[in-house]
C-alpha cells in the first residue's frame, strides 16, 4: 500500500483529502504543521509527500528543503493558492516534483499520483488490449502496437482511469498543443489504432469504458 503524507493546516480540506486518498487505498497520515513533518518522516518512510506552504511554524518550502538536505528523496508534490512565478519556481527549486494549484479537483491529484508516482506493475485490460504502465507496452492479440508519444500519454492516462472520465484539460496536458480539436484528432487516431471505443462524455471529458 503506498503511503502518503499530507501536510495541509486547513483541517476541513485535509480530512477531506484524505478520506478521497484512502477511498482510492492509500494509506494517509496527516501534519497540520511544519513541525510535525519531522516527527512523522523521522518514524515512517513514505512514498509521497503531498504538501501545503503556508502552514503554521515551517512552511512547506523550508520543510522540502530541510528534507532534501537530510538526504530525503521522497517525490513531493505542493497543493498551493501560490500561483505567482516566483512561488512555482521556489517550489521546484527545493525539490518538488510537481505544483497543483488551489482549488483543484481531488480527481486531478489521484490522476496525477497514478500518473507519475504510483508502482505499476499490474497489467491492465480493456477492450481487448493489454497495458503494461511500467514499460509502457501495449499488446492485441498477442501483438505490440507501437503508439506515438502524445497517444502513448493520452492511453496511459485513459488505462490508469478506465471507467472513469477524465476532463478534457487534463488529456489536453498530453498533447503539445493544448486544444480541443488537436485532442479530438489524437482521440481518434488512437480509436483507430487499437479498435477501441473512447466515449466522449458532452461537457465534461472523454473515457475508456470496459464494454
Amino acid at each position: 500500500m503506498m503511503k502518503i503524507l499530507l501536510l495541509e493546516d486547513d483541517k476541513i480540506l485535509s480530512d477531506s483529502l484524505k478520506e478521497f486518498l484512502e477511498l482510492e487505498d492509500y494509506r494517509v497520515d496527516t501534519a497540520y504543521r511544519g513541525t510535525e513533518v519531522f516527527d512523522l518522516t523521522f518514524n515512517t518512510t513514505y512514498d509521497l509527500y503531498i504538501l501545503d506552504v503556508n502552514v503554521p511554524e515551517v512552511n512547506g518550502f523550508d520543510v522540502l528543503r530541510e528534507l532534501r538536505e537530510a538526504g530525503d528523496t521522497t517525490p513531493a508534490i505542493y497543493i498551493t493558492a501560490l500561483t505567482d512565478i516566483n512561488s512555482i519556481s521556489q517550489g521546484f527549486e527545493v525539490g518538488a516534483e510537481d505544483y497543483v494549484k488551489k482549488p483543484f479537483d481531488p480527481e486531478e491529484l489521484i490522476i496525477r499520483i497514478k500518473s507519475k508516482y504510483q508502482p505499476k506493475d499490474t497489467l491492465l485490460h480493456c477492450q481487448g488490449v493489454s497495458y503494461n504502465p511500467s514499460t509502457k507496452q501495449v499488446q492485441k492479440e498477442g501483438k505490440t502496437i507501437g503508439l506515438g508519444e502524445v497517444q502513448q500519454s493520452l492511453f496511459h492516462l485513459l488505462m490508469l482511469e478506465k471507467n472513469k472520465v477524465i476532463d478534457s484539460y487534463t488529456l489536453m496536458d498530453c498533447l503539445e498543443q493544448s486544444n480541443a480539436n488537436a485532442l479530438r484528432v489524437n482521440l481518434a487516431k488512437l480509436k483507430s489504432k487499437l479498435g477501441i471505443e473512447i466515449k466522449n462524455i458532452r461537457g465534461q471529458g472523454y473515457m475508456l469504458e470496459d464494454v
